[in-house]
C-alpha cells in the first residue's frame, strides 16, 4: 500500500507493499553481498508507520535500518560458514532479516527469524526475496519458552532495555543447555552483559549519526560462556 493512502496496513501483504514504496534498497560497506531494504532517516518511516497504523507511540522502525551488531555478526557468519552450514538456525529479534539471510547464504538447512514487531516480518520477507533466500519468519514472542528445534542461536542488538535483556539473557541461558551455541553482535549498548560471553571478532562498521553516537561504531561478535 502506497505512502500516503487512506487504507490502514492491515496484514501482511500491505506492510510488505508499505515497505517497499518507503524504503530503498541499499547495501553496507562492511557487508555487500546483502542487499537491503531500508529507510534513509528514521522519523519519516516512523510517522509514516503510525499514521498508516492509525497509533501512535509505536516501537521505533528497528526494522528499517541495518544495525552495528547486526552488521558485525552477519560479517562473521558469511566469513565462518561451518557455524551454520547445514543447521538450523534461529535469528532472534530479526529487524530487517540481516542476520537470517547471512546464515542462509552461509549454508544454514533452515533459518527462523523470530521479531515481535509486525513490520519486521514483513521485511524480513521482502529482504529475503531481494537476496534470492528462503527464511521462515515468527511474529511470536518466544522469550519464554525453551528451544527444542534449533541448532544455533544468533541475536544482534537485542540489549537496548533492562527488563529486555533480562528475558533475552534468560532464553539465551535455556537455549545453551540444550547444547546449541549462541552468538551475538553486539556494540556493547547499555544492558550488555560482557562478563556472559567471549569476544570472537571485532569490526569497525561504517554507520551515521542518524542512528548511532559515531560515524564509526566499534561492534563485535560474542560468544555465550554462561
Amino acid at each position: 500500500m502506497p505512502a500516503g493512502s487512506t487504507g490502514k496496513v492491515t496484514d501482511r501483504q500491505s506492510r510488505m507493499a508499505f515497505l517497499q514504496a518507503n524504503t530503498k534498497l541499499l547495501v553496507s560497506k562492511l557487508v555487500p553481498e546483502i542487499k537491503l531494504h531500508l529507510a534513509e532517516e528514521s522519523l519519516p518511516i516512523w510517522r509514516k508507520t503510525e499514521e498508516e497504523l492509525g497509533e501512535i507511540n509505536l516501537p521505533p522502525p528497528f526494522w528499517a535500518f541495518a544495525w552495528a551488531g547486526g552488521l558485525a555478526l552477519a560479517r562473521y557468519v558469511l566469513d565462518n560458514p561451518s557455524l551454520v552450514a547445514g543447521k538450523r538456525v534461529l535469528d532472534l529479534g530479526s529487524g530487517s532479516g540481516l542476520v537470517a539471510i547471512a546464515a542462509k547464504r552461509a549454508g544454514a538447512a533452515e533459518v527462523l527469524a523470530a521479531d515481535v514487531d509486525l513490520f519486521a516480518s514483513a521485511a524480513v520477507l521482502i529482504n529475503a526475496e531481494a537476496n534470492a533466500v528462503s527464511l521462515r519468519v515468527t511474529e511470536d514472542d518466544i522469550l519464554d519458552t525453551t528451544p527444542s528445534d534449533i541448532d544455533v542461536l544468533l541475536v544482534g542488538d537485542l540489549f537496548y532495555e533492562r527488563d529486555l535483556t533480562e528475558r533475552v539473557v534468560s532464553f539465551m541461558e535455556r537455549t545453551a543447555a540444550t547444547g546449541a551455541p549462541v552468538l551475538v553482535g553486539d556494540p556493547r549498548r547499555s544492558y550488555f552483559p560482557a562478563e556472559r560471553f567471549i569476544n570472537l571478532a571485532r569490526y569497525d562498521v561504517p554507520t551515521t549519526r542518524e542512528l548511532e553516537d559515531q560515524e564509526i561504531k566499534r561492534a563485535a561478535v560474542w560468544r555465550w560462556k554462561g
